[in-house]
């Protein structure tokens, strides 16, 4: 192995490092915990060596709804490809979005509330976000019905998804619902 080699590997490694600190302090105290300074001093690296990686905490947020983008599609794909049947699988698919809003709840503000400097909606879209919205609408795009947009229909159970999360999780929504609530949105959808 070269030296540019070990190098490269260290400062990926020294990035991850930086991201799942991030990520733990933001889970464990919220995002408002999470400063440059704290993290180097966790990570035991100086503040410069932090800034070499990321130019601030907007950038690390970024990073982490990157991470947390793929972990989403992988969840929703694992939970579509266990249920038998479209209403099954749109049934597991809004469970395994409110729980992993319910579990990761510094990954989703990081993903849906925060600003990370992410480009959404848009051609230079970053491939984990494109990918955690396909993870959506293979499941969604199928139930649309005639003539309804697949993606526009995506996004409407989407935003109901996200609602239903951030009221839940804000104490607008008593949490002892939720079953309920996701049966009636899994009920209304036009051709299950």
């Amino acid at each position: 192995m070269s030296v540019q080699e070990r190098k490269e590997r260290e400062r990926a490694a020294r990035e991850r490092l930086i991201v799942a600190t991030a990520r733990e302090l933001a889970e464990q105290q919220g995002w408002d915990a999470v400063t440059t300074r704290r993290l180097a001093e966790r990570i035991e690296y100086s503040q410069p060596v932090l800034y070499s990686h990321f130019r601030g905490k907007r950038e690390i947020i970024g990073a982490v709804a990157l991470q947390g983008a793929a972990e989403l599609a992988v969840a929703l794909r694992a939970a579509t490809s266990a249920a038998d049947g479209r209403r099954a699988r749109v049934t597991a698919l809004a469970r395994a979005y409110l729980d992993f809003a319910e579990r990761h709840p510094a990954v989703y503000d990081a993903l849906f509330q925060l600003d990370g400097g992410l480009a959404y909606a848009r051609e230079d879209t970053p491939e984990p976000l494109k990918d955690a919205f396909a993870a959506l609408l293979e499941c969604l795009g199928e139930v649309a019905g005639d003539g309804v947009h697949p993606g526009v229909f995506t996004e409407v159970v989407w935003a109901s998804l996200h609602g239903i999360a951030t009221l839940t999780r804000a104490g607008r929504l008593p949490p002892e619902l939720a079953a309920q609530r996701v049966e009636l949105l899994v009920d209304r959808l036009p051709v299950l």
